[in-house]
């Protein structure tokens, strides 16, 4: 295969073409490059005549190999890997490469770039069908990996099917197995697709049986045990049919299981599976009767979420007995969570058992979250932070503003490739110890790279060092509209480590922007309605425009909900209309009113804006001395309709 960029081009390259750009004080001539180079700019780039060392020439690099593949030889391609094999340049033109080589089929110089099966779908089917010659075995079981999947693969992957299909590697077994996981995943095109394909005569009493389930999943009492050539249909159909069944009436499903289910040819695996759905969806949906049966079910399948599930009915319930029945019959990892202990000490102070409920309310409040805060508010003490924050020796963060890797990600910083930043500090993480990551952690607080120090922190597994899960970061601009709006400063900050972990550059997939996560449509309302000054999305990655919009927008949920931090939190997660029906449904207290927040999301939200709240205060004042999570009228309200201010 030809490549225009050879060996002997390559090293032109390194002494000329890729000479190290602008140099490292003109940042600003980096910025412009980066952005030549993306465009493929390369005229513009090659006529600047000064040529000058810069820590960020890779990128410039990168992006002319990019350009120019799948022109370029191998051997430049891993020539420039060994050479930034600190960075994720390394991986990223691996990738482009193996995608470039494998569209042209030129297959000797994908596997000449590869390490192992690359990333992404369409890159290993390429990688497979190179492999076809080399190592047909490795090739057919990548192959077949990729085959029997539920959803549709690009058509990257179509020759390396029709090859193996050839060679008898991929068989109408597959063709099956395929069949019954596009059904159970809903695909319908892929669905009909694979039932034309299967025309072997062995399989057409298994095809049959699939066409009287596909039209009404109740039919599952009538299939046979066997199936197919080996009788090994049977089983996967059966399963398959329980899965559709399941999601469309779960009360046919359990009744048709508890007819069928002993007597069923099925494995250990399938089974459980049938078992664990049943139980989810009846809990869930609340089936009628069902209850006994998911009861005995429980224990043999032994599942935390059904366990969970199983507790947050009951409170849902107020069923305070099934409470304290069965928080204790939870796996020790979950039984012991803050969360559990909390409501075990509530059943118990609702059953007359004050021993058990101060016992789990202790228990409870060694922890550090919004059960463990709300357990030590009502055995009256102080919240058990368990900081371990510690300072590294300055030796240690020297070690780390001298590593290559971080002096990248201050000069991205500086041309404002944040994201490039963030990619480069990751990237170092994955190779680096803990005492490393330790120090890395204090080494981006000191330059204000609050969300890379969490980053780090949790690389690290510091959960305990609250100086870096935890940074006062952007505290003038909280404290500045905290005072203004009448917003606790603490609140917003909450708001904000949940909403972005404080990077300011943060954007959600829907378009929130910047650190409280404000959607463009909300600030056009505010700037409106509030005369708040507005120039636009990009103004929302200002730390100051951010927080004025963002308390301005939680000062309305405030007034809206009698200036309750609780159904402010959830509203701003999940939309004041969704929290306006969960308090008209309502009559509860606090704790059981976030527990029976129907949005996972939501509920995980409001639990931990209000425990960082508590956190960042008792931080601000060296102690959670005189620190409370909630007010006294937040605690003892009752959640309801009342509760709409308007």
């Amino acid at each position: 295969m030809r490549h225009l960029l050879g060996l002997g081009i390559a090293t032109a390259l390194c002494a000329g073409l890729f000479a190290p750009l602008p140099a490292q004080a003109d940042d600003m001539a980096m910025r412009q490059a980066l952005a030549d180079a993306r465009q493929g700019s390369w005229s513009r780039i090659d006529q600047r005549t000064e040529r000058v060392d810069h820590l960020l020439d890779g990128y410039i690099e990168y992006h002319r190999l990019r350009h120019a593949l799948p022109d370029v030889a191998p051997q430049v391609i891993n020539d420039f890997i060994a050479r930034h094999d600190d960075s994720p340049l390394a991986g990223w033109l691996r990738g482009q490469a193996q995608t470039a080589y494998g569209r042209r089929g030129d297959f000797a110089a994908l596997l000449a770039v590869s390490d192992g099966e690359p990333i992404g779908t369409e890159r290993q089917c390429y990688y497979y069908t190179a492999l076809l010659e080399r190592e047909p075995s490795a090739a057919a079981a990548g192959g077949r990996a990729l085959w029997r999947v539920g959803s549709s693969q690009p058509n990257a992957c179509d020759p390396l099917f029709e090859r193996l299909r050839a060679s008898g590697a991929l068989t109408t077994e597959d063709d099956w197995t395929r069949l019954m996981l596009a059904w159970e995943n809903g695909s319908t095109g892929l669905v009909n697709y694979l039932r034309r394909l299967i025309d072997d005569p062995a399989w057409r009493d298994a095809l049959s049986a699939f066409d009287r389930v596909n039209a009404d999943p109740s039919q599952v009492a009538t299939l046979p045990a066997r199936l197919g050539p080996d009788g090994s249909a049977g089983p996967s159909l059966l399963a398959a049919t329980f899965h559709r069944l399941t999601r469309d009436n779960t009360a046919a499903a359990l009744a048709a299981w508890q007819r069928l289910g002993e007597q069923a040819t099925l494995g250990a695996e399938q089974r459980r599976s049938i078992e664990h759905d049943l139980a989810f969806y009846a809990m869930a949906r609340s089936v009628p009767g069902s209850q006994p049966w998911v009861d005995r079910a429980l224990p043999r399948l032994e599942a935390d979420d059904l366990y969970e599930l199983r507790v947050r009915n009951a409170l849902a319930a107020r069923d305070w007995q099934a409470v304290f029945d069965w928080v204790p019959r939870m796996p020790d990892s979950v039984r012991t969570e803050a969360r559990w202990q909390y409501w075990l000490g509530r059943a118990s102070a609702e059953l007359g058992d004050p021993t058990t409920a101060r016992s789990a309310f202790e228990a409870a409040a060694q922890g550090r979250n919004f059960f463990a805060f709300a357990a030590a508010d009502r055995l009256g003490r102080t919240y058990a932070l368990n900081d371990a924050s510690r300072p590294v020796p300055p030796e240690r963060i020297a070690q780390v503003a001298q590593t290559l890797a971080v002096q990248r990600v201050g000069a991205l910083y500086r041309i404002d490739e944040p994201g490039l930043a963030r990619s480069e500090w990751v990237a170092l993480l994955e190779r680096s110890d803990h005492a490393h990551s330790e120090a890395m952690a204090a080494y981006a607080i000191q330059q204000g790279w609050y969300e890379l120090a969490v980053q780090a922190s949790i690389s690290a597994r510091a959960w305990d060092a609250l100086a870096w899960r935890f940074p006062h970061a952007f505290e003038p601009e909280f404290v500045k509209w905290g005072a203004s709006r009448g917003v606790d400063p603490y609140f917003l900050m909450g708001i904000a480590r949940r909403e972005s972990a404080f990077n300011q550059r943060a954007q959600s997939p829907v378009g929130a922007r910047g650190l409280m996560q404000l959607m463009p449509d909300t600030a056009r309302h505010l700037s409106s309605r509030r005369n708040i000054p507005y120039a636009g999305v990009e103004s929302l990655e200002d730390p100051e425009v951010n927080v004025a919009f963002g308390s301005a927008y939680i000062r309305d949920m405030l007034d809206r909900y009698s200036n309750n931090r609780i159904a402010a939190a959830a509203a701003y997660n999940a939309g004041p209309g969704r929290v306006d029906r969960w308090l008209a449904n309502g009559n509860q207290p606090f704790d059981l009113f976030v527990e029976s927040i129907p949005f996972r999301e939501t509920r995980e939200y409001v639990l931990a804006v209000l425990a960082y709240r508590a956190i960042f205060e008792s931080l601000a004042k060296g102690s959670s001395e005189g620190v409370e999570m909630l007010s006294d009228v937040e605690r003892n309200a009752y959640y309801d309709a009342s509760m709409r201010s308007g």
